[in-house]
């Protein structure tokens, strides 16, 4: 696992309001996570389902996809993100020379002859080594700087606002996992409150209640109808978000370079990193097998 300093900043009143105002997305996914299971769990499971054998199932299923929802989100935001090795970083006689150096020219062949032991094949566009002016430290392949976080990361996929983090080399495995079972938890909560959500209706728009809706109070109607909508709604982002992330697993890309592809020395190419779809999902997944699934580290 490579390692490096993390040069977030963390000092005075306003870099604190800053980071702060970072989690709103963060809270506000919780405080829904949170009423979900108040809508599902209360409303829906303890006071409308008749059937204890109903109940049973709904409450265990709802659990399990529940618990392994939340630990793919919590790895998701607090698995501490790869900074680039000190390997990279230019000896400090060579970064004076480079900051003396009178021409931009000088400047790239100082890095050039810096980075010809490190093993890199990206390149800029103009066919230079790719280098961290704010960082100071060559970057290695797939590596970007993130101007959130303020630091180069090892195969940055994209800041994510709803995990407060950088979605790259140590969390994209609990990143996909996360989209997944948040998907199939929003599906399951969607099927089994489909039939409660369309008696719902029914006795709005005919005026009588019915046995099976007959434990609804007024805000539990309201709870178990909003739930319904806020689930599918969430379970249609969800799904095309999910499949995107699964086709760049499988082609062994990056969301930053399936916009731009990466450069090598014989010019740009989206398809550099692939080894085989099996062995793309391994580079994600891990080679366990039976961990595939589950949010813990398999490299």
């Amino acid at each position: 696992m490579a390692s490096g300093s993390d040069s977030r900043p963390n000092n005075g009143v306003c870099v604190f309001c800053v980071h702060s105002v970072k989690w709103i997305p963060v809270l506000f996914l919780v405080c829904m996570i949170i009423w979900s299971y108040y809508a599902y769990v209360i409303q829906l499971c303890a006071l409308t389902v008749l059937s204890y054998t109903e109940k049973g199932f709904y409450l265990v299923g709802y659990h399990i996809l529940f618990a392994i929802f939340l630990w793919s989100y919590w790895q998701t935001i607090f698995t501490p993100i790869a900074t680039v090795p000190k390997k990279f970083m230019l000896p400090s006689e060579e970064l004076e020379k480079m900051l003396n150096a009178s021409s931009e020219h000088t400047q790239r062949m100082i890095v050039e002859n810096f980075a010809q032991s490190l093993p890199i094949t990206n390149r800029t566009i103009i066919g230079a080594v790719r280098y961290c002016d704010k960082c100071q430290h060559v970057k290695p392949d797939r590596a970007h700087h993130c101007s959130v976080c303020r630091v180069c990361v090892l195969k940055m996929d994209h800041h994510c606002p709803w995990v407060n983090n950088c979605v790259s080399f140590t969390n994209y495995k609990f990143f996909i996992l996360f989209l997944g079972y948040a998907f199939l938890y929003c599906i399951f909560i969607v099927a089994t409150s489909l039939p409660y959500f369309i008696e719902f209706w029914k006795v709005s728009i005919l005026f009588k209640y019915k046995r099976l809706m007959g434990n609804i109070e007024g805000s539990g109607k309201f709870h178990i109808l909003f739930l319904f909508f806020v689930a599918a709604m969430f379970a249609t982002s969800l799904i095309s978000l999910f499949s995107y992330h699964c086709y760049l697993v499988l082609h062994n890309r990056t969301t930053l370079e399936a916009f731009r592809a990466p450069i090598f020395q014989l010019g740009p190419d989206k398809n550099g990193f692939s080894l085989g779809k099996y062995n793309n999902f391994q580079e994600v997944f891990g080679d366990r097998k039976a961990l595939w699934f589950i949010p813990v580290f398999t490299r």
